[in-house]
């Protein structure tokens, strides 16, 4: 059958998932989106019983859970250290009353308003099709029946903040009859997990006497030291009707104790349309006065002021005659939308004859192959990543669900998760010529960077540093989650792994303008935002916010670089080190380091992984933090070295002394890179975190010491060897294929993302589950976007000074290319194809600056290169050849090896 929809980028599926008025369990996760970075929506697109479910970055849902770091966090540090030095693996972090830590959670992510359109039945559906469009970010669904075929859009627009959705009538000019309604939110609960009670919360349902708008508003349950104890939320849809008619109607009561509402269900008819459309907002607002006033209150700020947004937007794009303009509101979006979509490329020659297939029909392609990844279900599952990316950036980083969840409660509570999934998330944003994503995990940094200098303090009674904690709810960052199993407090390597993309950001893209944004709470950074300890002073500080954006160097990661590297520094107290041996000692009283002698890093948490025969998870030396710490070190170093402030020097002198005391890599009687550099410990390899491979992803470490990627080479074959208990997460299967790439293993690399693939860890909207067998139940990004950052590294690898094409290509992409990828030397790859068979690969690359000198290689076989149609000269070794070339800005130059 040949496809309906009308484009070129995208993708479609030939059957849909309705999700049920009651009881709807996972259905909501087959449903396609959309999205702008701050609101989007989940359809369905069933034909006679769509839905809708609204989407907010911001949605956060309280909890009685502290909002503060407990007290006695402090107090603990010594006799952590203590412990962890003899070996004591029974020692238990207590609460203030001397009993083992019951560990507390952040608040919950949760969806808006499900509207619902139940649409008049006018006989059996043939020819359906639901699809979307990756370029303009428009979803839609049309399918015929005995009145002709029926078709309706919706996008979520990035010019004007919110959802629209056209409904027109049929081809044959039958109208539209429906009702337009909002399911009630205890049909939306699921208890996957029991950190939220959604049953405290209070709302109502709302339809004007005109039937004008359809609206939800809702009030948190007041707790207790709470930012949200007289928020709430709420999600309104303006429904505007041609060549028809619409009348507030009353549906049935539900009877539910959350709904307040003086009538339970109210909805709008639309009889005999001959269009209808959709324009819906949704926010939030912590000012929506108390809960207890909630049931009597009739008049909402937060409603009027989404209503004044709605007639705005429906005002810009009507006509003469009054009717609104559905393609002239789509223009200006698709247009921002298309132009992040577009930056990048990717095909992948082979299997051409499933390219344009159905998403189910590419799904079961890549299940039957095997051992193989099926070129066309990869292209499409490069582009649906990549789609989704753009949908969820801009104004923060990706949830862990991106930014779509059909369900209250949902698994790990929906947050930010900074030990692996959020960096899996935002991998593949720098290199793949994004300009939104920055800015969005610039701003959520930013938010949550006081909460992260009171960890440092709170933890390890420390002065103008940084400790990232392991989650974020997006408005806190504090250490409340923490006990004796997951002692998130002594994780210690966030803030370097954390700042690294935003200095991939500054390799990439040079020096930038960072706009001053409401959610960054830029009056809670002045003692952030200087290198000085304290912070900026209040001129400083006032001329910085007057100025109205930040200097990316200057403001932001020299700043924060400097108290990410002053972090290291006073986590290295002098009692606990190693001597010239690499023996662990403790000297009480010891304030310096004789020669030979290595600091240790202790206490650390190497996630979620312990040693064979040890029963905490509290240790030393991780070599995650050991990798953290020197590359966090060479950051700093580089940033002031690039700014060149006044004393520059006596930093760097500084910071290099400290790197050549911290504590040495270990390594097994194999060879192989161990997770602790502690002789005490036993490697347990039965894990599917790859922590102690930092060095080689997301760091650079390994690409100038042939010996460290050997044995991280090794290490990694250990997993492969003895992981038999966990390896169903997508973020371990993610995290081990940029790891291969970066190794340059691409067969590793392809075998990495396969699990994934060939089981069930993609949904009909090409969408992904957090496992393999969708044993949570988790609808999770970080396959998705991982997918896409580990084919960027498949055939892109750079850093400063250098480029190397085509690095990790599995041994069956033997043709392909990939256009516009942004390297980390301020150069766009412009175009980049190869050709294994005949090995060749062949780029054009333009500079963003003047003399920009970069050592160029590729990772195939090759003995010459020409450079515009001139051949160089090749330098280096047999093993890693590669040439030198300069680059000028805006002025292209094309390599081919061959």
């Amino acid at each position: 059958m040949e496809a309906i929809h009308r484009f070129k980028k995208g993708n479609y599926a030939r059957s849909w998932t309705e999700v049920p008025l009651i009881n709807p369990g996972y259905a909501w996760r087959d449903g396609m989106v959309s999205g702008n970075g701050e609101i989007g929506y989940v359809t369905s697109g069933s034909p006679y019983m769509d839905s809708f479910i609204f989407q907010h970055m911001w949605f956060n849902y309280p909890s009685p859970e502290p909002r503060q770091i407990p007290a006695e966090l402090t107090g603990q540090l010594e006799e952590a250290r203590q412990n962890v030095f003899g070996l004591n693996d029974q020692w238990k972090i207590k609460d203030e009353h001397g009993q083992t830590r019951r560990r507390t959670f952040y608040y919950s992510y949760h969806p808006g308003h499900q509207l619902r359109l139940n649409i008049e039945k006018r006989g059996s559906v043939s020819g359906y099709e639901r699809w979307t469009n990756h370029e303009t970010a428009e979803t839609g669904v049309s399918f015929t029946d005995e009145h002709g075929r029926w078709t309706r859009t919706s996008f979520a627009s990035r010019e004007d903040n919110v959802s629209i959705t056209k409904l027109e009538r049929s081809s044959t000019g039958a109208k539209l009859n429906l009702i337009i309604s909002i399911d009630d939110i205890s049909a939306m609960c699921r208890a996957h997990n029991g950190m939220s009670e959604v049953k405290a919360l209070r709302y109502k349902k709302l339809v004007d006497q005109e039937a004008e708008y359809i609206a939800q508003v809702v009030h948190y349950p007041s707790y207790e030291g709470s930012e949200l104890a007289e928020g709430g939320y709420a999600g309104v849809t303006r429904v505007v009707v041609i060549g028809g008619t619409k009348k507030r109607v009353l549906l049935d009561e539900s009877h539910e104790v959350m709904n307040v509402g003086q009538e339970q269900n109210p909805a709008i008819q639309i009889q005999d349309a001959d269009e209808v459309y959709l324009i819906t907002g949704s926010d939030r607002t912590h000012a929506m006065g108390k809960i207890e006033d909630f049931p009597a209150m009739t008049q909402y700020a937060i409603v009027e002021d989404l209503l004044r947004r709605s007639r705005a937007v429906f005002q810009k794009y009507s006509d003469a005659r009054g009717h609104f303009q559905y393609s002239a509101a789509l223009a200006p979006h698709a247009t921002l939308h298309a132009a992040e979509f577009n930056a990048a490329a990717f095909t992948l020659a082979g299997d051409d004859a499933d390219k344009g297939a159905d998403n189910v029909t590419l799904i079961a392609l890549q299940q039957a192959a095997g051992s193989r990844i099926h070129h066309a279900f990869m292209e499409q599952a490069y582009h649906q990543g990549r789609y989704a990316m753009v949908c969820s950036s801009g104004s923060s980083a990706p949830r862990l669900c991106g930014m779509w969840i059909g369900e209250w409660n949902p698994g790990w509570r929906g947050i930010y998760t900074l030990d692996a999934n959020v960096n899996l998330q935002v991998a593949a944003m720098n290199t793949g010529h994004l300009t939104q994503a920055q800015l969005g995990y610039i701003v959520f940094f930013l938010r949550n960077a006081p909460d992260f200098a009171d960890n440092a303090a709170m933890a390890y009674g420390m002065h103008d540093a940084l400790q990232v904690s392991v989650n974020s709810d997006g408005d806190r960052a504090m250490h409340v989650e923490y006990d004796n199993d997951y002692p998130f407090q002594y994780w210690n390597a966030g803030a370097s792994w954390c700042l690294l993309p935003i200095f991939e950001y500054w390799q990439c893209y040079g020096n930038q303008r960072i706009p001053i944004v409401d959610s960054m709470n830029i009056h809670a950074l002045q003692p952030l935002l200087g290198v000085e300890d304290g912070g900026l002073s209040d001129e400083a500080f006032a001329e910085l916010v007057k100025r109205g954006y930040l200097d990316l160097e200057r403001d932001i990661l020299l700043p924060l670089l400097t108290r990410q590297a002053n972090f290291w520094e006073q986590i290295c107290a002098p009692e606990y080190y190693t001597d010239a041996d690499g023996n662990a000692r403790y000297e009480a009283g010891k304030t310096s380091l004789e020669d030979g002698e290595r600091y240790m890093i202790i206490p650390a948490y190497s996630p979620e992984n312990n040693p064979i025969g040890y029963n905490s998870t509290i240790t030393a030396n991780a070599t995650m933090d050991i990798s953290a710490a020197r590359d966090g070190l060479w950051m700093v170093i580089a940033m002031e070295k690039a700014v060149k402030r006044p004393g520059y020097e006596k930093a760097v002198e500084k910071w290099e002394g400290l790197l050549e005391q911290l504590p040495r890599y270990r390594f097994d009687a194999d060879g192989a890179l161990r997770e602790w550099a502690m002789a005490e410990y036993t490697e347990n390899n039965n894990h599917r975190h790859l922590s102690h491979l930092y060095g080689a992803w997301p760091a650079y470490e390994t690409q100038n010491d042939a010996s460290l990627a050997e044995a991280s080479r090794i290490a990694l074959q250990n997993r492969d060897k003895y992981n038999t208990e966990d390896a169903t997460a997508g973020h371990g299967w993610m995290h081990k294929a940029l790891v291969s790439a970066r190794l340059k293993d691409g067969d590793g690399m392809a075998a990495s993302l396969l699990p994934m693939m060939a089981e069930g860890g993609y949904y009909p909207s090409l969408m992904t589950d957090h496992d393999t067998n969708r044993r949570n139940h988790c609808y999770c990004t970080d396959t998705s976007y991982g997918v896409v950052a580990a084919v960027h590294e498949a055939v892109l690898f750079s850093n400063t000074g250098e480029i190397q094409l085509a690095p990790a290509l599995p041994s069956h992409w033997s043709e392909g290319s990939m256009n516009g990828l942004m390297a980390r030397t301020q150069t766009e790859v412009k175009s980049l194809s190869w050709n294994l068979r005949n090995g060749t690969v062949q780029a054009t690359l333009r500079s963003g600056i003047d003399g920009n000198e970069i050592r160029l290689g590729a990772g195939i076989q090759w003995t010459k290169a020409l450079v515009n149609g001139q051949e160089v000269q090749v330098l280096g070794d047999e093993a890693k050849p590669y040439i030198l070339i300069t680059l000028n800005a805006d002025e292209d130059l094309n390599v081919v090896f061959q």
